[in-house]
């Protein structure tokens, strides 16, 4: 009976530490909501789940539903649009009979590249790739970094230190170097380079998380979890993760345009996608190559699209971020 009642007075600590102090509620949401002991309501007094609050907060930034938006309808295009407007993307004898550099016209909105290809086909094609190498690379990352931050914050002790010096080796090497090095010794598939990039790029992300665990780890709460017999995982799972997930989906949104970043390099460079495949950084190394000669059209428009999604992540990242973090209800 003690424990049970001691376990009840453990997660009522918790909720407290999560409660949003009332000084940092301001503006139009700040009208709407109300502090009270018991947790957050509204004007008739009825609680506000924390799902809700959350939508609420992300749909306070304007920028980010943009964002979302705008990302949805890329990756709409990317993976219908070779569906609805079927054009030859891999067979290079029949791009041939093609013209060549030919500028936009109604048969090609975008005109052709210097192989014959379709550029707006090109460029939902290569988006196919670029898309899911990011984001599947990203979810690598985020997994692997959180595990290995998180064991290393709040274990301590001889496991902290070793793990952060083998972290620090990684560090030390230049992470582009690194990934030239193994797609040329390796293979340029696309799940190898999803492994790839996801493998390499938690290094950052996982001293962040190992901040937080270190920091949790010293809490009222979690010493008291400790000392009523409380195993590390429940520690873990009841305690770290919950109150480390704004910067575990912070810094999980930033590894997925880190990733399509990283692999729009590797293309640029000539070890992206293994051909006749492609992806964006492959494409915009070719239309560079062709800007001199006055075709604008096989660059520009792909180069607007990648750096737009790439700032979109970027803001959905931070809305995100003001939303899994309670003490931010409204800046």
């Amino acid at each position: 009976m003690t424990t049970e009642k001691s376990t009840e007075e453990l997660e009522a600590m918790d909720l407290e530490s999560r409660e949003v102090p009332h000084d940092l509620v301001s503006g139009s949401l700040a009208d709407e909501l109300s502090l009270k002991p018991e947790g957050v309501v509204d004007k008739a007094g009825a609680v506000i789940p924390m799902w809700r609050q959350r939508v609420r907060i992300f749909m306070h930034n304007k920028l980010a539903i943009a964002s979302v938006v705008y990302l949805v309808l890329v990756t709409l295009f990317c993976f219908l649009w070779p569906h609805l407007h079927p054009t030859n993307q891999t067979n290079q004898n029949l791009a041939l009979t093609q013209p060549f550099n030919a500028p936009p016209s109604a048969t090609h909105p975008l005109g052709t590249d210097s192989n014959g290809f379709d550029v707006l086909g090109r460029i939902a094609f290569g988006g196919e790739y670029s898309l899911t190498v990011g984001f599947l690379a990203g979810v690598v990352t985020i997994i692997v970094g959180t595990i290995y931050g998180m064991v290393s914050g709040f274990v301590g002790g001889i496991v902290d230190t070793v793990l952060m010096r083998i972290l620090d080796a990684a560090l030390s090497i230049p992470l582009l170097f690194l990934l030239i090095t193994l797609v040329t010794l390796f293979s340029r598939s696309a799940t190898f380079l999803i492994l790839l990039i996801g493998l390499t790029g938690w290094f950052g992300n996982a001293r962040i998380v190992r901040g937080d665990a270190l920091l949790i780890r010293r809490l009222e709460y979690s010493q008291a979890a400790t000392a009523m017999g409380a195993t590390k995982w429940h520690i873990i799972r009841r305690h770290v993760f919950p109150n480390s997930i704004s910067n575990i989906v912070t810094v999980g949104t930033f590894s997925v345009a880190d990733a399509i970043l990283f692999l729009s390099t590797l293309g640029f460079l000539g070890l992206g996608i293994q051909p006749p495949n492609t992806d964006w950084g492959t494409m915009l190394q070719n239309g560079s190559d062709q800007i001199a000669n006055g075709y604008w059209w096989e660059i520009y428009p792909l180069a607007a699209i990648f750096i737009l999604v790439v700032v979109a992540i970027n803001y959905i990242g931070d809305a995100l971020r003001d939303a899994f973090e309670v003490r931010l209800i409204e800046r």
